[in-house]
């Protein structure tokens, strides 16, 4: 008998930011809880941070991939911690896990995120985060991002 796996929604980008881009991450975590997708990223602070607690506050699951080898560094927003030690290289993990990717504004961890999405073939959007190119979806709305990240990353399915 076929399991059917719950859609996996990455959330990247700044790991410090403003209360107004963690206000953002919130709707696109509360957006994938709500729609029934899980809710991969860092594990860390800012975007991160802002996500996982927005999908939490909606009832969701939450996995944070941990640049770090220490369970304890992770937001209080994670559900299930994934320490790796691995420092930036964690990001390529964070994005092979995903279905689709929603990226905010970041610095250039969000862009090695997006470049490893592009890469990957995996279903990107971003709100307001790096323009790349064609093949990047661009929106303003982090509600319409998520939306269409659960859309693109279940279309394959």
């Amino acid at each position: 008998m076929a399991v059917e796996r719950k859609t996996v929604i990455a959330v990247v980008g700044a790991g410090k930011c403003s209360k107004k881009l963690r206000d953002m991450a919130a709707r696109v975590g509360k957006y994938i809880a709500e729609h029934g997708g899980v809710l991969i990223c860092g594990g860390m602070g800012g975007v991160m941070e802002g996500a996982a607690k927005g999908a939490k506050e909606a009832g969701g699951l939450t996995i944070g991939i941990l640049p770090t080898d220490n369970k304890d560094d992770a937001n209080e927003y994670i559900d299930f911690v994934i320490p790796t030690g691995f420092g930036e290289a964690r990001n390529i993990i964070v994005v092979r896990s995903a279905d689709a990717v929603v990226a905010l504004p970041g610095k250039y961890g969000t862009l090695s995120e997006m470049a490893f999405a592009l890469k990957a073939k995996k279903p990107l959007v971003s709100v307001s985060a790096w323009k790349l190119g064609d093949e990047i979806h661009q929106v303003e709305d982090p509600v319409e991002a998520a939306k269409l990240a659960m859309e693109l990353a279940t279309e394959g399915k």
